[in-house]
This record gives C-alpha cells, structure tokens and sequence, in this order.
C-alpha cells in the first residue's frame, strides 16, 4: 500500500491536531482503504430484536486493520479482468448483467461492479493483494466507533443509503454516493447500493460458538455471508448492521459485489 493520503483533522487544543480515520491508496488496484482500529466493540441483536442468527449479541476483540472506503467499481475490475484473463462478469443467475463482450456502460465506471461470485470476489481479493471482510469486520466497521444500528444512527433513514424504494427507473449508484449515510469509520454504502461478500461459511448457531477474539467463521458450510442490503430490496431491517444473509459461492447476481480488507502491520 502506498503512504496515506491523510484523513479528517480534529483539533485538540491550539496548534495540535489528531488525524482521524488515517487513508491509505492500495497500489495494486487504487483502492482507498480507512484503518479501524482494534479492540472489542458488540456484535450481533439483543433478545428480542433482529433474527435468531443474530443471536446472542455478544463482544468480539479484532485486530486493526484497513477497509475499502468504497466498494470495488466496474473501472476496478476491468483492470483486474484485464491482467489476469479472469471472466468478466457477463453473466447472472438473478437480473440482467451491465457488462457485455468485455466492457460495461462508460457512464457506470464508478459503480461497484455486480454479478461477481464469491469466487470471483477471493480472486479479485488476492490479485489486489487484499482479501474479504469477515462477519465481525464487516458488522464493525458498518457500525462504528458508536456501535449503532445503522452506519449514520440507530434508526432507519430512507434517504441514506441506495434501495428499491428511492431507486426510480436505477439500480446501483457510484460508490462515492450517498453521503449522508457515511459511517462512523468513514466507509460509504456499507448499508444499501449491493451487497457485500464476506470471507465466512454461513452457520445459524456461530454466534453461540464463536471465539471471542478475531473470529472467522466456521471451518464449512454450503453458503458463503454477504452483508448490507442492495437495491433490490427496501425493508429497514434487512439494511441494518447485524443483519446477516447468505447463499452458494457460485452465486452471481445484478445486486451484490464486493469490499476489500487488509490486516495491518
């Protein structure tokens, strides 16, 4: 990764300042990616609240480490299609695909690319020299240093985030959209616009035996865990941090694409 580009600047008292949420470039493939600092913050729903996959809320300790700020765009993965000869992402098994013979729309190269499979995703990962956001990495950098329900606060707000209801005649936006529902931790569309695929086999009862610290899933299972919402849907809880959805590795749809993570050094 190349040196940071900075971040937001908080002054501490006259002539002292603290850089906020520090941004790195990664060389490989220009992703812009924020540090989340370690330490323990909660993860899941109360009794009560949410599904029972979500179930118990519990406190998991991570490691730091830096996650993209945006999702990876279709000009992203042209490059990498490019280099490495590896499909295009011309077919879907839900929708209709953006890209055909190789190229998508010019209009849409600051979209996040749809239509990738979780195998896909690990490829991109590693070419980038990246990989996938765990459950628990994901959850906490959509939550924030506040540990809310949604990356701008604790209840739903339509206008935030990209979805089937304030959509029209779309269907994705750039991956720099939506401002106003930024989290915490400075990462755009973590809720809403596609959803996102994570590094972890799916089981109902992991959050019973999980380990406490730097959790990555259990060891097998027959779907993989996407998060965050995407703009086919539209109900509040499916868009919620703790909300947890999968399918099979093979799986290639019009609204899910990927993020990169980084353990740091």
């Amino acid at each position: 990764m190349s040196q940071s580009r900075g971040g937001m600047l908080r002054q501490l008292s006259p002539g002292r300042f603290r850089v906020e949420h520090p941004l790195v470039v990664n060389a490989k493939d220009g992703s812009v990616l924020v540090y989340v600092p370690g330490g323990e913050f909660e993860m899941g729903s109360a009794a009560g609240e949410g599904s029972d996959d979500e179930r118990p809320r519990h406190r998991v300790e991570l490691s730091g480490y830096w996650i993209g700020v945006y999702a990876v765009t279709n000009a992203q993965y042209l490059k990498f299609v490019q280099a490495t000869g590896h499909r295009a992402p011309e077919h879907a098994d839900y929708g209709e695909p953006e890209w055909k013979a190789g190229r998508f729309p010019a209009e849409r190269a600051d979209h996040p690319v749809v239509c990738v499979s979780w195998d896909d995703a690990v490829a991109y990962a590693n070419w980038a020299g990246c990989g996938l956001a765990s459950e628990a990495q994901w959850e906490k950098a959509c939550r924030g240093p506040l540990g809310l329900a949604y990356p701008w606060g604790n209840e739903w707000d339509s206008s935030r985030c990209r979805h089937d209801r304030n959509r029209r005649n779309e269907t994705t936006s750039a991956v720099q959209g939506y401002p106003r529902g930024v989290s915490g931790y400075g990462t755009y569309n973590q809720t809403g616009n596609v959803w996102e695929w994570c590094a972890d086999w799916y089981d109902a009862k992991y959050y019973g035996e999980s380990p406490r610290k730097d959790p990555g899933g259990p060891a097998g299972g027959s779907g993989r865990v996407f998060r965050g919402g995407g703009w086919g849907g539209g109900g509040p809880g499916g868009f919620r941090a703790a909300y947890r959805y999968w399918g099979g590795p093979g799986r290639r749809v019009v609204f899910q694409g990927l993020r990169l993570v980084r353990m740091a050094s």
